[in-house]
């Protein structure tokens, strides 16, 4: 990362389980049950292991966005939450148990690393959903917890994490599912937020039912969002699961970012590295490998853009 100059990125800061002895040999950072909240600080796979990937961020120089939770069951997420303290994927958000241990673990994660020089930001969840609530519900918590984690360190940007769902009401789009405010995320609204300092969205038009070429509108609505709000805007994750020519796809969409937009950033998902012991091994098939070859889709998504956004006026202060 640091060679290709991709001076930020996200690391996941969550690992929840519901059960130790599922989780042999795998790394969790807290166990969520009947017994209470229990943390592990165990060096093989623990909490340290976050402490590796910190230091060697602070010794290359990139800076980490860490994500305090996930929306989904991959590592744990909200669904561990559930399952420990009897809460639901949409009652999470105001479960009096459920957020006294989230705000627990955060205070543990801010504490922790809030005097390296690798943090960027923290962030509430990844892709945080409340299917069918009111969108008042997810702002009236990213409020809460951004003000909480304002409280434990008021040196680093606080961020949402969330697609960037835009609710009916706000005159945008043609009311389809990306505009409809059916995952309870109004982009507009939460913006507005004091305590969260940019805002994030992401796009997968594959799995949310439009076309390539959307994105590029996706994309210049954000921006105008951001500047309307007079505050940043992170294209935060975005991909093609094509095996090989990614960047016939994802190329026109980092051309609108840098040509048409001032959206600060931009973070195509996912980093992949060819030099893993197990050889290649994917977690989704949106991987990107690191690839020096002139012209492969980690050169041209990879190196060659992310130099032309560090020369992109007005540069961003990352």
């Amino acid at each position: 990362m640091a060679l290709t100059q991709l001076k930020v990125t996200r690391v996941w800061a969550f690992s929840e389980t519901n059960d130790a002895a599922t989780r042999s040999n795998q790394v969790y950072f807290q166990v969520l049950n009947s017994t209470g909240q229990h943390f592990n600080f165990d060096p093989t796979t623990g909490i340290p292991r976050l402490d590796a990937v910190v230091s060697a961020a602070e010794a290359k120089g990139v800076k980490l966005v860490l994500p305090l939770l996930n929306n989904y069951g991959d590592l744990g997420g909200i669904p561990a939450y559930n399952a420990a303290f009897k809460s639901t994927p949409t009652s999470f958000y105001t479960d009096a148990a459920s957020q006294t241990a989230y705000k627990a673990y955060i205070n543990l994660i801010v504490n922790r690393y809030k005097k390296s020089p690798a943090i960027f930001a923290w962030e509430l969840c990844n892709e945080p959903r409340c299917h069918g609530c009111d969108t008042s519900v997810i702002t009236k918590w990213a409020t809460d917890v951004s003000k909480y984690i304002k409280t434990l360190d008021t040196k680093h940007l606080v961020a949402l994490g969330d697609e960037g769902w835009f609710a009916n009401d706000a005159g945008i789009g043609d009311g389809s599912y990306a505009y409809g405010g059916l995952e309870g995320v109004d982009f507009v609204k939460n913006l507005k937020i004091p305590s969260l300092d940019y805002g994030t969205f992401h796009a997968y038009p594959d799995q949310w039912g439009y076309n390539n070429s959307w994105v590029n509108t996706w994309i210049m609505q954000h921006d105008a969002v951001g500047k309307a709000a007079k505050k940043p805007v992170i294209f935060e994750e975005y991909g093609s699961t094509l095996a090989t020519g990614k960047q016939s796809v994802v190329g026109p969409w980092q051309e609108t970012v840098r040509g048409k937009t001032s959206v600060a950033a931009d973070m195509f998902w996912q980093f992949g590295t060819q030099g893993l012991s197990g050889g290649f091994r994917p977690f989704d098939d949106y991987a990107v490998y690191y690839d020096q070859a002139k012209g492969s889709d980690y050169e041209v998504l990879g190196f060659e853009h992310a130099a032309m956004m560090l020369a992109k006026e007005p540069v961003a202060k990352l």
